[in-house]
C-alpha cells in the first residue's frame, strides 16, 4: 500500500479556529493512527503547517479521508499537498 506525505499549510487567520478544533483534530488523527492509516504527524516548528504520513490505497482515497479531518472540514487549512512517498532508508512503514 502506498505511503503519502501530506503537507498542511496554515495561515494566521485560522489560529483561533485551529485552537478551538485542535482537540477534535487530534482525536481524529489518533483514530487514524489506531486504525494503522496514519503513520505519524506533527506541526512544523514555525507554526506554518504540519506534516502527516499516511498509508492509503490511492491518493483519491486519502483525499476523501482527509476531508473528514476537523481542520479540513472547518476550512482551517490554507493548502493541502499530497505526495506519494517511498521511504528507502530507516523506518519503511512496511504493511
Amino acid at each position: 500500500m502506498p505511503t503519502f506525505a501530506v503537507h498542511y499549510t496554515y495561515s494566521e487567520a485560522t489560529v483561533p479556529g485551529r485552537d478551538e478544533y485542535r482537540p477534535e483534530h487530534r482525536a481524529w488523527l489518533a483514530d487514524q493512527a489506531d486504525a494503522g492509516v496514519m503513520l505519524s504527524s506533527g506541526p512544523y516548528g514555525d507554526g506554518s503547517g504540519a506534516l502527516l504520513l499516511f498509508r492509503a490505497e490511492s491518493e483519491t482515497a486519502l483525499k476523501d479521508l482527509l476531508g473528514q479531518d476537523p481542520f479540513a472540514r472547518e476550512n482551517l487549512v490554507e493548502d493541502i499537498r499530497v505526495v506519494e512517498w517511498t521511504p528507502t532508508i530507516g523506518e519503511t512503514f512496511s504493511a
